[in-house]
């Protein structure tokens, strides 16, 4: 499976990103401004409108008709919840809040084994990026997308690229950035 942008220009930004995530890799984009590359990942669910360039998932295009197909493929994880379109709950952010992003909405968590997993996470993890990099993982689909990820995940995250996922990150934390089987510099 692989996830393309190309030529890809998002509204209000002056250049354009090209790159190529493959299964089995971790791909990291850096540089930039934070709301540069969380609005990147946006764009590849179809959040984002692109004016220029395109977006391919094995060579099927996102168009606005093909966006849910495109979302169903993904989970996301963001650095933490805003209303930014997608989140109704605001504070304080929850795993259950997690579920309540379109794009996460397909597993119910209410009852067996996934449920009690998020309940031990959430009364694990201290970290909300944390928590809601389990609810994506758990989700269990080809491709990853993490915004800012802990760097106590990186080795999680590689692991999921091994599996056969494509996983795409945003981060300027070095641990990030050496651990990455390609960095796209924005």
């Amino acid at each position: 499976m692989i996830l393309e942008l190309n030529e890809v220009l998002l509204k209000d930004d002056r250049q354009t990103l090209s790159m190529m995530a493959q299964s089995g890799k971790l791909t990291c984009l850096t540089g930039g401004k934070p709301l540069q590359r969380y609005r990147c990942l946006i764009s590849m669910m179809g959040f984002e409108p692109i004016v220029h360039g395109y977006i391919c998932l094995d060579g099927e295009p996102l168009t606005s008709c093909s966006a849910l197909a495109f979302r169903q493929l993904m989970s996301y994880a963001p650095a933490r919840l805003s209303a930014i379109g997608e989140v109704t709950v605001y504070e304080p952010p929850t795993i259950q809040d997690v579920f309540s992003l379109r794009v996460n909405r397909e597993r119910p968590i209410s009852n067996g084994i996934l449920g009690e997993e998020i309940r031990k996470i959430e009364a694990d993890a201290s970290d909300i990026r944390v928590q809601l990099l389990a609810v994506a993982v758990l989700l269990d689909k080809p491709i990853l997308l993490v915004d800012n990820p802990h760097e106590d995940s990186v080795e999680y995250l590689k692991q999921q690229a091994a599996k056969g996922k494509i996983v795409i990150v945003t981060s300027d934390n070095p641990e990030v950035l050496r651990a990455s089987d390609l960095v796209v510099e924005l």
